[in-house]
């Protein structure tokens, strides 16, 4: 590989297929196609574009993985103790987070949102709970928030449900869409663990400070936590900002991008 390279992932499109993840970049606010210098011990990536602000296009639907049926004919109350969360397969762990009652934030929900994706995904993504339109549909990232997301990984030549996996922090919806609480993120985290134990992906990328601070067990700011590779129980965990903050902070998209970037430089390296 030469010394400046496009950032492209294994299965990234070629031909004209360029030029549509061009026009993803543009539609997270990226006016060019960014070139990465690669990666040494000591260099960053080269940052070498501008931030317009773009608006929102839908993109064409991914497919992706059904939500669990939670209706309580189809749901079995199983054991929240976390020795028996950590033996759990998939189905058990759906049925178990479906049937959850171990904080108050099960009384007002519509339904669990446990996750989407790829159960053998190389990339997890991790946000910090469900909103109203997530609620509804039992789906992360299904808003607008959602529609940035999906063009966030478009520009990596990524694809929800294809090697990608999506969770959250917490499995129900905090009321008025405020952060999960301690203890409410507390009685999720043995099934997020069970999750990313299944999954063994090789990168993680937190999304917004509620994730890293989750993940990473420490409180600290996203300024200070972006462009290093952490630790999650020996898996490289990379922090950003998430998409519904990028909605109401136009200019940071470009720091999202360079974590991008630098995400993509990280899981090259893990694979080789």
């Amino acid at each position: 590989m030469s010394a400046d390279t496009d950032v492209r992932i294994q299965g990234a499109p070629s031909g004209s297929g360029g030029n549509r993840r061009e026009e993803m970049l543009r539609e997270i606010g990226i006016s060019r196609l960014w070139r990465l210098r690669t990666a040494t011990a000591t260099q960053e990536p080269e940052v070498v574009a501008t931030s317009p602000q773009s608006p929102l296009v839908a993109r064409e639907p991914a497919v992706i993985e059904a939500p669990v049926a939670q209706s309580p004919a189809a749901v079995t109350a199983v054991s929240h103790e976390p020795a028996r969360i950590a033996r759990m397969d998939w189905p058990t762990l759906k049925n178990s987070v479906a049937a959850c009652t171990a904080c108050g934030l099960y009384a007002k929900r519509k339904q669990t949102v446990f996750g989407v994706g790829d159960e053998h995904a190389d990339w997890l993504f991790v946000g910090e709970g469900p909103g109203a339109e997530e609620d509804e549909q039992g789906e992360p990232f299904v808003g607008q928030a959602g529609q940035l997301l999906d063009n966030m990984l478009a520009a990596i030549a990524l694809k929800r449900g294809t090697n990608v996996y999506i969770a959250n922090i917490v499995k129900c919806r905090p009321p008025g869409n405020r952060n999960p609480q301690q203890e409410e993120a507390q009685a999720c985290a043995h099934y997020l663990h069970r999750q990313i134990d299944l999954l063994q992906p090789k990168l993680i990328i937190a999304l917004g400070k509620v994730a890293a601070v989750n993940l990473l067990g420490r409180d600290a700011s996203i300024a200070s936590l972006r462009g290093q590779v952490h630790d999650y129980r020996g898996i490289p965990l990379i922090v950003t900002y998430h998409p519904a903050y990028l909605l109401r902070t136009l200019p940071d998209k470009a720091k999202a991008w360079e974590d991008l970037c630098f995400a993509v430089n990280a899981m090259q390296k893990s694979l080789n």
